[in-house]
């Protein structure tokens, strides 16, 4: 049964993953088709072509290799200083411009003069290469809100899973939770809490959450207060003297911070119970806006990531949980919590929370300011835009639409590093996976 759940996880991820897909290239299919620009093609998919049907003056279809899509729109780039589509050239470097420049006009048919790319305002072409990224953001924040306002988060919360006996700094409580002879008694253990109790109010605050609660905590050493608990569908107040211990660094959220040195603060001593929290709207939107943040600072700290995955590959070093994740590695991981003996809500929390990471991913990537990532064009039509008000500004002839083709070698050679980070990841995920527990 657990293979079978295995096999359904990965193609539940896989099926994520093509409507992903799908979706982005949906948006830049809409726009292009809003502002008059042709697209002859509409494909999930790269490879052979594996069905396809005709609709009107596109071709929508799927191809093989399900890990990516595109749309064809015709007259992507300009043509050359010379008026002509193609030129021959010697070159490899020119080579390849020519090459770009002629496979955008390959489907050029009567009629299709008013109704190139290149041809449309900057701004048009700006929302046409936007819009797939901003259909995976869309996506994104749908797939969170979903999470963190339908299913819930799985967290901590203000119910007392188990008192400390007595008071023990963080480094020796991480390697053990034996009291050593004279140890003073925690305050949690002197007052009387017990396993089961629902702190609802501390020091007369109304407690809602196990993070304002810790807050609380850890700001009132020295203090006696007077704690409020639920015990078995009855209130009791419980007298509490609050020591100083060296704990955990947390952020703002409560989140243990990783590599902190430990501070001083208020103790109480209890360990927390783990529940199902159903977030509002303002706590989903800090959530998203904390995994748009650590996105951001993963997508830069990729490069130092490289000596990592190399190592795990040819040295079996054990794969870091923070390591960078390819298709496969997030497939085999779908598949992995499938088959787990875990409640159905959390498999498929598990499943939303990693389509949601990928669209976010899929959005930042794309977003990067280079060929030929959207981004590049985004980058193209906007110095187009710049450079031609700057003209008007200062009353010079129009400089023309900019020819993006002309960085076709750069665009090859990001292209290449792409393809063998992505090799590099691929391997890394099917000889030394992450692995959760």
């Amino acid at each position: 049964m657990s293979d079978v759940m295995w096999v359904l996880g990965i193609l539940l991820f896989v099926v994520g993953l093509l409507f992903s897909i799908a979706w982005h290239e949906l948006g830049h299919l809409s726009t292009a088709k809003l502002f008059g620009i042709r697209v002859p093609q509409y494909m999930v998919g790269f490879g052979r072509t594996i069905w396809s049907r005709r609709k009107g003056d596109t071709e929508y279809g799927f191809k093989a290799i399900p890990l990516g899509g595109y749309i064809r729109m015709i007259g992507m780039f300009p043509p050359g200083a010379d008026g002509r589509i193609t030129k021959r050239s010697s070159s490899p470097w020119r080579s390849m411009i020519e090459d770009a420049r002629e496979a955008s006009y390959e489907e050029l048919q009567p009629g299709d003069e008013h109704r190139l790319f290149y041809t449309r305002k900057p701004w048009k072409r700006v929302i046409v290469m936007f819009a797939g990224p901003f259909m995976n953001l869309i996506l994104s924040v749908a797939l969170y809100l979903a999470w963190f306002m339908g299913i819930g988060l799985q967290m901590p919360v203000q119910t007392v899973s188990t008192v400390s006996e007595c008071v023990l700094p963080a480094a020796v409580a991480a390697t053990t939770d034996k009291c050593p002879a004279g140890a003073t008694k925690s305050p949690a253990n002197l007052a009387g809490l017990k396993a089961g109790d629902r702190i609802v109010s501390f020091n007369g605050d109304s407690i809602s959450s196990y993070n304002q609660l810790q807050a609380d905590i850890r700001k009132s050493p020295g203090q006696s207060v007077a704690i409020v608990v639920e015990r078995k569908g009855q209130q009791q107040t419980l007298k509490a003297d609050i020591t100083s211990n060296t704990v955990s660094a947390v952020d703002k959220n409560g989140r243990f911070v990783q590599g902190a040195a430990p501070v001083t603060a208020g103790f109480l001593g209890f360990t927390p119970a783990t529940g199902v929290v159903h977030l509002g709207v303002g706590e989903s939107v800090t959530q998203m806006t904390d995994m748009a943040r650590h996105g951001i600072s993963s997508l830069a700290a990729l490069p130092g990531k490289i000596p990592g995955l190399w190592h795990a590959i040819v040295g079996h070093d054990p794969r870091p949980a923070d390591s960078p994740m390819g298709m496969v590695g997030a497939a085999r991981l779908g598949g992995d919590v499938f088959s787990m003996d875990l409640p159905a809500t959390q498999q498929l929390a598990f499943m939303i929370q990693l389509l949601a990471g990928i669209n976010l991913s899929l959005f930042l990537f794309n977003m990067l300011p280079l060929l030929p990532l959207d981004g590049g064009h985004i980058a193209g039509a906007l110095w187009e835009s710049l450079r031609r008000h700057a003209a008007r500004l200062f009353r010079r002839s129009d400089p023309g639409p900019f020819d993006v083709a002309k960085l076709m070698p750069v665009a090859y050679v990001v292209a290449g590093i792409f393809i063998c980070f992505t090799a590099l990841v691929m391997v890394a995920d099917i000889v030394n996976p992450v692995k959760i527990n």
